[in-house]
């Protein structure tokens, strides 16, 4: 959708100019006048769209929470919000993200408020960090909204880090046992099959696992170029797959039901939960408001499809303590800490207390898992490597006895 540069007049004859975003210039008019606005002059932008959730830019993590903790630090000492983005705009090293905080910078001088202009750029800015910069800045407690969203970012990335760390060893075995298997049989297997024919002739008796081993590499030679494409699409079509709504909740459904793993994403997703609804609760967000962030930030859509849930009974009269004690996938601490916050009124000082503790049990199943995977991985390829040197060693080693006798 088009953007379009303003300048429109208040209904105090104030001018003001600002970044919206419209199908043309007639629905631009009409969307500045719901706002009480009197379009005078747009120009149509030919740079980055506003709306790019999903899209190929990304900022890191680490720029984003200098980002906000700096802004915080800034709105704090009492330097104009506008200024503020200015200076942090000058100081940004990524392109894309100076080239957002420039626009954010015109759009809150030209009159918007922070989190409508955050909106803008939803791939950099998510619906909890908007959220709260709205309460934030509807109670006048900005700064201290800045500090807690920063916090809760680098909480965030701390936990991406381990995952991916703790995921890059069985990845980075598997594919070198895929590429290895391929290799062996297109190459390694036919030149032993040759070696076994000519030993014992085209008849000779072999195993049933070195018959299977030799049948594979036949078939896998023979195929290849047929096999190998067929993975790689199959591969992009599940990943395009995973990536629909259906998909996405399906597979959720299934790492939820994996023998240890499923614990690992489970308390993941609470960790998750607890201090992003901590956080929305602290900025004055009301509970129904902030399950709907909350489910979408979690991460799994089993758990997000079962809060909102929650939601629709909180929303008819229900504690949130009392449906969650319910839950298939909440534990019962969970909803005791919350009635506890609810008859205490600190619900969002115990929660970040949740958050902590299942956020200690995540490091510490990530790293019992890191040390059980690596021996698990060289047993696999231990196995392997045992029965493809059985498999060909044996029928040599019986042909040549045959033939020495």
């Amino acid at each position: 959708m088009p953007r379009f540069r303003y300048t429109a007049l208040t209904k105090d004859n104030k001018k003001i100019t600002g970044l919206s975003e419209a199908a043309d210039k007639a629905a631009l008019t009409e969307s500045l006048k719901h706002q009480g606005l009197r379009l005078l002059i747009s120009k149509q932008m030919n740079g980055l769209p506003i709306h790019l959730g999903g899209g190929k830019h990304k900022v890191k993590f680490r720029d984003l929470v200098i980002f906000t903790r700096q802004l915080s630090t800034m709105v704090s000492a009492g330097v104009p919000l506008n200024r503020s983005i200015i200076t942090l705009q000058e100081q940004a090293n990524d392109k894309y993200f100076k080239s957002a905080i420039s626009d954010i910078g015109k759009s809150v001088e030209g009159g918007a408020a922070l989190a409508d202009s955050l909106a803008q750029y939803p791939n950099i800015f998510s619906d909890i960090y908007i959220n709260m910069v709205r309460a934030g800045e509807a109670g006048g407690i900005l700064d201290d909204i800045l500090k807690r969203l920063a916090t809760q970012i680098e909480k965030e990335a701390t936990m991406r880090k381990k995952i991916k760390s703790a995921s890059m060893y069985p990845i980075a075995i598997g594919t070198l046992t895929i590429v290895a298997f391929f290799g062996i049989m297109i190459f390694i297997m036919p030149r032993i099959a040759k070696i076994i024919t000519d030993l014992g002739g085209a008849n000779a008796k072999l195993p049933i696992y070195s018959q299977i081993m030799l049948g594979t590499s036949a078939f896998v030679q023979k195929n290849a170029l047929l096999i190998i494409p067929c993975m790689v699409i199959a591969v992009f079509l599940l990943r395009k797959y995973i990536k629909t709504p259906g998909g996405k909740y399906k597979l959720h459904l299934l790492l939820l039901k994996i023998p240890i793993f499923k614990d690992v994403f489970i308390k993941i997703a609470i960790a998750r939960f607890s201090r992003t609804f901590a956080s929305l609760m602290s900025a004055g967000v009301g509970v129904l408001a902030a399950l709907e962030v909350t489910g979408g930030a979690i991460g799994n859509k089993v758990i997000e499809a079962e809060l909102k849930d929650a939601a629709q009974e909180v929303k008819n009269g229900k504690q949130l303590s009392d449906v969650l004690r319910h839950s298939q996938h909440f534990p019962l601490i969970v909803s005791q800490m919350l009635t506890i916050g609810e008859e205490t009124g600190q619900m969002d000082t115990i929660l970040v207390k949740v958050a902590d503790f299942y956020e200690e049990e995540v490091d510490t199943l990530i790293d019992g898992l890191s040390a059980l995977i690596e021996p698990i991985m060289i047993v696999v390829l231990g196995a392997i490597v045992g029965l493809i040197a059985a498999s060909v060693m044996g029928p040599i080693a019986s042909l040549s006895k045959n033939i020495g006798n």
